[in-house]
């Protein structure tokens, strides 16, 4: 039985949240003493989860702490469609066997954040796989097209004459009725989510359900500050990165995102938080901060011992070395090749003004790859690997090739 009060737990469930819709229909359920059915979909569009996706994860770790029962639901039918939120052109959809393969990395690496003992994981193929056509259909008549239109990217691009297929506007339907399927009574989503998370309620209600409770988290950007993190951009932290990686990419943030992502992924109380601020006010380093903040996100999914061999190698290379703690990271496409040429990445970097430039560093001698001098012209840096880039003395850059 839950012994925290219904207060408290609103107080918890909302504490770094946006919105809480209908606050007062969850107080309703939390009083009726049974587990919640909690949910949050994420579909399996890329292999990794990264920490953009544990702002949610965390909140669910919090429902779970509460005695709530939490579906870790992921959208391998929703994945093959394409989410189009935020989009400003149509998605190319996945293959069945590619959203398979993400879908088993996301099943291994959500437990590092939720108990496995009280997670019940789904997926969403396994209601529409039954579904047919009339029922698709059905489902499609629940809803107008200017309702759809209500969305804002969608009225965004309908204005702008962008195209929008007919299957994006059956996401939110597919969405929402993996509520129906589910019979959720919260849902989490991300700020981008929410004409989604409400279609779930309507959906709900059509089918005489009691409509879910809506919980939408901020949005995490990436480590550039601008976007939204995501793995396609290249401005991510995969929770499954190695903790040198891991650890290097948070020291890169700019003192400013050091306290958005502090506030939206630090377990610490909000009182050391807000003795951190009140240091750094008074003159201590940021950096210090951040490697605090570093150590703890790296404890968490690597374990206390590799946080200290992350925080030590850091050390040795960037502070004994000289080297700046807050190195600009660099997303370069490598525009659908598997490696880059050396010299074209530190062009894309901007450390050199041309590929010629790069290449007579490289035989003076003048760049380093992650620390060690190079020199061989022919080396490259595969899709995937982000290294840290040095030409001279003073010009630095993290590199993620995507």
């Amino acid at each position: 039985m839950n012994t925290v009060s219904v207060d408290e737990q609103i107080e918890r469930i909302a504490r770094g949240s946006v919105d809480l819709i209908h606050a007062g229909e969850l107080a309703e359920r939390l009083r009726s003493g049974r587990p919640l059915r909690v949910k949050a979909g994420f579909d399996p569009t890329a292999p990794d989860l990264h920490l953009g996706h544990t702002v949610l994860l965390t909140k669910m770790r919090q429902f779970q702490d509460l005695g709530h029962h939490v579906i870790f639901l992921i959208g391998d039918f929703t994945g093959m469609i394409g989410d189009p939120t935020g989009k400003s052109a149509t998605r190319p959809p996945l293959t069945r066997e590619q959203v398979a393969a993400n879908a088993e990395t996301y099943r291994q690496q959500v437990f590092r954040v939720l108990d496995p003992e009280r997670t019940e994981v789904a997926f969403n193929s396994t209601w529409f796989d039954r579904l047919g056509a009339a029922d698709m259909i059905r489902l499609a008549g629940t809803h107008t097209v200017a309702r759809m239109l209500e969305r804002d990217d969608f009225s965004r691009r309908y204005r702008g004459e962008q195209p929008i297929a007919i299957h994006e506007f059956l996401y939110p339907l597919v969405q929402g009725y993996d509520s129906v399927a589910l019979r959720a009574d919260v849902e989490l989503g991300g700020t981008d989510q929410r004409f989604n998370l409400l279609m779930g309620r309507e959906l709900q209600k059509h089918h005489g359900q009691a409509s879910q409770v809506v919980l939408t988290m901020p949005l995490l950007e990436g480590l550039d500050g601008v976007a939204k993190m995501s793995k396609s951009l290249g401005n991510y932290v995969g929770i499954a990165d190695e903790p040198a990686d891991m650890f290097g990419k948070l020291m890169s943030v700019s003192d400013e995102l050091m306290w958005r992502y502090i506030d939206l992924l630090s377990l610490r109380s909000g009182a050391q938080i807000a003795a951190w601020r009140r240091e750094v006010h008074e003159g201590r380093n940021p950096r210090d901060v951040k490697a605090a903040f570093a150590s703890e996100i790296v404890a968490r999914f690597h374990g206390e011992a590799a946080a200290r061999a992350a925080s030590e190698a850091f050390d040795a290379r960037f502070r004994r070395d000289e080297v700046p703690a807050d190195v600009p990271l660099v997303s370069v496409s490598a525009a659908g090749a598997a490696a880059l040429p050396l010299p074209q990445l530190l062009k894309a970097a901007g450390l050199v003004s041309s590929t010629s430039e790069g290449l007579r560093m490289l035989g003076q001698g003048g760049v380093r790859l992650d620390g060690e001098r190079v020199s061989g012209k022919d080396t490259t840096v595969p899709v995937g690997a982000t290294v840290l880039l040095q030409v001279g003395k003073r010009r630095f850059a993290r590199v993620s090739v995507t």
